[in-house]
């Protein structure tokens, strides 16, 4: 008997809007044509870019992922699977605003992320009027945790959910939220806010956090994070809550005199109080991982 399964892409959704006039001068900025439907492929899937609405009012940009969630599984090589349970398959990776969408902007958004415009370097230096919108953004911590990381970078912040199932009520509000952040910033910290911040709301990664992402999160946060007042929860939460690499990223931060494990531990009573709602399976998960972590375990035979 054979079966046949069909493998089917997901997909998770940034947009980025500006009312500069002429507002189709993000195509510069961003090395993207307007006019043009682009496709780019990445290790877990493919990215699309296009416009939405592209004159001179008011331009919209639209980064489309999809992602493979056999190719995953798979690996780059297309290997088989190190495990047969449902969950590799089943999750909310494929469609939740993570560290996937944080790799995906990098890759195909990289020399705006520079701040460098061979045609329009003047309106790159410049702060401008811009609106990004992310769908299917997980918050631990929920809508007050998105406040408290935008919101100090001079965002008007938006955030909305509703519940995880209509017809199961007692099962609470979802994780997921619809997120619009609107101000007037540069595109480049626009972008390097959301590359960092992300992934920090999601808390999880998809790749294994070493000491490289120490100097990941520097390059993209030097100019804003050490004033950031949630600085000590943004490096714990962006590099897996390892706190040898917290210490040394918080270190080569700031120059400020304050002791960064009082101000580790303060923070850690409040994610004390964030975890509280963590169901009991997702707390298992934790325990296992920070277990494999500080045996500094790279693979993982499932049996």
């Amino acid at each position: 008997m054979w079966i046949i399964v069909e493998a089917i892409t997901t997909t998770m959704l940034l947009t980025i809007t500006t009312t500069h006039q002429p507002a189709t001068d993000l195509g510069y900025l961003l090395q993207k044509n307007p006019g043009r439907f682009q496709t780019f492929n990445l290790s877990f899937g493919r990215a699309h870019v296009f416009y939405p609405r592209r004159d001179h009012e008011r331009c919209t940009v639209a980064l489309l992922v999809e992602v493979d969630p056999i190719q995953l599984v798979r690996g780059k090589d297309g290997a088989a699977a190190d495990s047969f349970t449902l969950q590799h398959y089943v999750n909310d990776r494929p469609y939740a605003a993570s560290s996937f969408l944080s790799v995906a902007m990098n890759d195909v958004f990289r020399t705006a992320f520079t701040g460098r415009s061979k045609d329009r370097q003047e309106l790159a230096d410049q702060a401008s009027p811009l609106q990004a919108h992310v769908a299917a953004l997980p918050a631990r911590g929920g809508e007050g945790m998105i406040h408290r990381l935008f919101a100090p970078l001079g965002y008007e912040v938006c955030a909305e959910s509703g519940p995880s199932d209509e017809r199961f009520p007692e099962w609470g509000e979802s994780r997921y939220f619809q997120v619009d952040l609107s101000g007037k910033v540069r595109l480049r910290d626009l972008l390097s806010h959301l590359y960092v911040l992300m992934p920090v709301l999601d808390d999880d990664k998809h790749y294994w956090v070493g000491q490289d992402e120490i100097d990941k999160l520097l390059r993209h946060g030097h100019e804003w994070l050490p004033a950031h007042p949630e600085r000590q929860l943004i490096a714990s939460r962006y590099l897996a809550r390892q706190r040898t690499l917290t210490l040394e990223a918080l270190a080569r931060l700031s120059e400020d005199d304050a002791d960064p494990d009082e101000a580790e531990e303060v923070h850690s009573r409040e994610e004390e109080i964030v975890e509280e709602r963590i169901s009991l399976h997702e707390q298992r998960h934790g325990a296992v991982l920070a277990s494999l972590r500080a045996q500094g375990a790279r693979s993982v035979v499932d049996l």
